[in-house]
């Protein structure tokens, strides 16, 4: 699965999946219909893609985004923005990983900020659908993981333990002027009191 297929596929949940009626289910639960009507191989290419570019915005203005956005966030809920950050589309996601300051421009988003809540674009589910769907259609009781484990051996990837990526460069997060002067757009939106 190339990564416009995957997009292609994210699209589709987007739209309401395989029945396409938008709103009918949940993005996640659209999503794992989908990759549950493809081949076993190609659930696991979609999670390859899905690592590829989860891990592309593993960076720390990325993550600066989302601790105003959040309020805070832990590594853990880190991982869960980059799920929401593909749950939004190829189109916010790009724009995202080119200029996170963009994402106050989102209507999720503004629609937090003005309402002081901070769940805007965290979607845990979004990291479980290929272990969903896989396990859907998997027959005598084969497991994701292993089968994951297996695939990644056959395409000569070991699964971690390399080095570590470059993020960027790290700041303050707890900086308000610093949050200020990086992400203008997010920090008008998030931060009680702005430095001038």
């Amino acid at each position: 699965m190339d990564t416009d297929r995957f997009w292609t596929v994210i699209e589709s949940a987007r739209a309401g999946g395989p029945d396409g009626k938008p709103g009918d289910k949940p993005f996640d639960e659209a999503l794992v219909d989908l990759l549950a009507a493809l081949s076993k191989e190609d659930i696991l290419e979609f999670q390859t893609r899905f690592d590829e570019i989860h891990d592309a915005v593993y960076r720390w203005d990325v993550w600066a985004a989302a601790y105003l956005i959040g309020g805070g966030c832990s590594d853990d809920s880190f991982i869960d923005f980059r799920a929401g950050l593909i749950a939004l589309g190829r189109e916010w996601y790009e724009r995202a990983a080119a200029a996170p300051d963009s994402l106050a421009g989102h209507p999720a988003v503004i629609e937090a900020g003005a309402a002081g809540r901070d769940e805007a674009l965290f979607y845990e589910e979004v990291n479980y659908v290929a272990s969903t769907a896989f396990e859907r259609v998997a027959e005598d009781g084969e497991d994701f993981y292993e089968e994951w484990k297996r695939h990644r051996s056959v395409r000569g990837e070991s699964g971690g333990g390399g080095s570590e990526p470059d993020m960027g460069e790290d700041f303050d997060f707890d900086d308000d002027e610093e949050m200020s002067r990086r992400l203008p757009r997010l920090a008008a939106l998030y931060l009680d009191e702005l430095v001038a």
